[in-house]
């Protein structure tokens, strides 16, 4: 008897728990608030999306973006109508880019890091292994990259030919708020990148230990 008493009891108060639970008003979250649309989700022929405006400013007339975080790749300022897609055959990138001529056109030249062919002469041998710089491999993954050569070419690497694959327009506007602020680690580095060294991870501020 006293153990049907104790369940009884139990019940009860479990029920009221649940009962003053549901009886306190709950907040809501209306569908407008969702999502960046900021209307209802029935509404999607109603919706006008945030229109995409890029930089029509001429080449070498533009300001330069400040970089989002150090040795970050520059973003493009200017208009590109007409430089897209570029190709190894075309690339008008390099025809104001390129370190001889960019300084008296105002433009930022690339960086000797892409003048370098970063790539070890790689082969299949006999056995078939992998052979890198002339020495036979069994696993071509590396966290010291003993692998990686630094040939100076002196001038554009064409591995790097597809400038547009780092570097991007950017639209004006701002779809949602940015509070992001970058920390530095060199005084200057929301200009410039800091890596002009002879080794591949030398004076690289972005890597971690």
């Amino acid at each position: 008897m006293k153990l049907v008493t104790k369940l009884g009891l139990g019940l009860a108060v479990t029920s009221f728990i649940a009962f003053i639970g549901c009886s306190q008003a709950q907040p809501t979250i209306s569908e407008e608030s969702l999502g960046l649309r900021k209307v209802d989700l029935y509404s999607e022929d109603t919706v006008v999306p945030e229109e995409t405006k890029y930089n029509k400013a001429a080449p070498s007339s533009s300001k330069t973006i400040n970089r989002a975080f150090q040795d970050a790749p520059p973003m493009i300022p200017h208009d590109v109508e007409g430089m897209l897609p570029i190709t190894v055959n075309n690339n008008q990138c390099v025809s104001c880019h390129a370190p001889e001529v960019a300084p008296s056109l105002g433009a930022l030249p690339y960086p000797k890091s892409h003048m370098i062919n970063f790539r070890p002469e790689t082969s299949l041998a006999k056995d078939g292994k992998i052979v890198k710089n002339g020495k036979e491999i069994d696993n071509t993954s590396s966290e010291k990259l003993e692998y990686v050569t630094i040939k100076n070419i002196n001038k554009l690497n064409g591995a790097r030919f597809n400038c547009s694959q780092c570097h991007a327009p950017q639209s004006e506007g701002e779809l949602v708020g940015n509070t992001f602020q970058p920390d530095f680690t060199n005084e200057d580095g929301m200009k410039k990148s800091s890596w002009s060294g002879s080794k591949l991870t030398e004076g690289l501020d972005t890597l971690m230990e």
